[in-house]
C-alpha cells in the first residue's frame, strides 16, 4: 500500500529505479563521500536523511570503516526504502541504525543523534518549507558538524537527439515538460512556499558558515551496459508518466512505442543510449 507523502509520490515503486541509480552513480560518488568523511573526526557519526535504497550511505560506510568505523543513521519515510537501505549499508566497525522520520516535522533532530555529518540527497525539494528544512537538518548536527545537501546540478541526459521515430529533440522537450511538472509538484505540496534564492544562500540563512558548493559528473558514454539501458527505460518511463501533461500527442505516442518491449522501436535493445549529468553538493559548517 502506498505511504502517504507530501509530493504525492510514492517512492516505494521506485526501489527498483534507485536500486539501479546507486549502481550506475558509485563511481561518481565514492569522491564525494571520501572529501566529506575525510574532514570528520575518528569514529564519526552520520545521519542520512531520505535515505532511498542506501547507496550513499553504503559509501559513507565503507570510507568510515577505512578508517577504524563510525555510526550511520539511515532516515527515511518509507518503510520499504529504509529496510532496504539497513539491508545494503554493511561495512566492518560501523554501526547502522534505521529512523523512520520525516524531513518535515521539525522534531525530526530529537530522534537522531547529534551528527557529524548530515547528508540529504534530492530530499529538501520535497518539503513545503525548505528553507525550514535544512535548519532542521543543521540543527541534527554537533557545533563543528557539516550538513551537505545534494541539489540541482545538470539533468541526466541519455537519448541520441534524433531516435528515428518521431521529431528529433524528444529528450530536450520531456526535460521541459518535466520542469513543469516539478513546479506543479511544488505548488501541490500543502503549505509550500517559494524559496526565491540559490542553496548556498539557503544553508548561510540556516545558520551554516564556510558554505562551499562542489560537483560530482556522472558519466556512462556509450555503448551502454544491459543495467544502463534499464535504468534509461525506467527514467524515460517515470518522465513519461509525471510530464504527460505537458506534452504533445504525437511525443506521448512515440513515448508508448520507446517503452514497448514489443515494439521495434523499444529503448531497452538500443545501442546508442549513455548517461551524462552531474549532481552539485553544498556544504556548510554548523557554528
Amino acid at each position: 500500500m502506498p505511504v502517504p507523502t507530501h509530493d504525492h509520490i510514492d517512492w516505494a515503486d521506485r526501489l527498483v529505479h534507485l536500486r539501479m541509480a546507486d549502481t550506475l552513480d558509485a563511481d561518481a560518488l565514492t569522491p564525494v563521500a571520501r572529501r566529506l568523511v575525510d574532514g570528520l573526526p575518528q569514529a564519526a557519526v552520520i545521519v542520512d536523511v531520505g535515505c532511498g535504497a542506501g547507496g550513499m550511505s553504503k559509501l559513507f560506510a565503507n570510507e568510515l570503516a577505512r578508517r577504524g568505523g563510525g555510526t550511520i543513521v539511515l532516515v527515511d519515510a518509507t518503510p520499504a526504502l529504509l529496510a532496504e537501505a539497513q539491508r545494503a549499508v554493511v561495512a566492518k566497525g560501523v554501526e547502522v541504525r534505521a529512523v523512520a522520520g520525516d524531513l518535515a516535522d521539525a522534531a525530526l533532530p530529537e530522534s537522531v543523534p547529534e551528527a557529524d555529518l548530515v547528508w540529504a540527497s534530492g530530499v529538501v525539494h520535497h518539503v513545503a518549507d525548505q528553507q525550514a528544512a535544512l535548519a532542521t537538518l543543521g540543527a541534527a548536527l554537533k557545533p563543528g558538524g557539516v550538513l551537505a545537501i545534494a541539489e540541482g546540478g545538470l539533468e541526466m541526459r541519455c537519448l541520441p537527439w534524433d531516435l528515428g521515430v518521431g521529431r528529433p529533440g524528444l529528450e530536450r522537450r520531456l526535460a521541459a515538460a518535466r520542469e513543469e511538472w516539478f513546479a506543479a509538484m511544488r505548488a501541490g505540496i500543502p503549505g509550500t512556499i517559494r524559496m526565491p534564492y540559490g542553496w548556498p544562500v539557503a544553508l548561510r540563512r540556516a545558520g551554516l558558515e564556510d558554505i562551499e558548493t562542489f560537483a560530482a559528473l556522472i558519466d556512462h558514454p556509450l555503448p551502454g551496459s544491459a543495467l544502463l539501458r534499464d535504468y534509461v527505460v525506467s527514467h524515460i518511463g517515470w518522465l513519461a508518466k509525471v510530464a504527460q501533461d505537458w506534452l504533445a500527442a504525437e511525443d506521448r505516442e512515440v513515448l508508448t512505442a520507446l517503452l514497448d518491449p514489443e515494439s521495434e522501436d523499444f529503448l531497452g535493445v538500443r545501442e546508442d543510449l549513455y548517461l551524462l549529468g552531474a549532481k552539485t553538493i553544498h556544504c556548510g559548517r554548523r557554528r
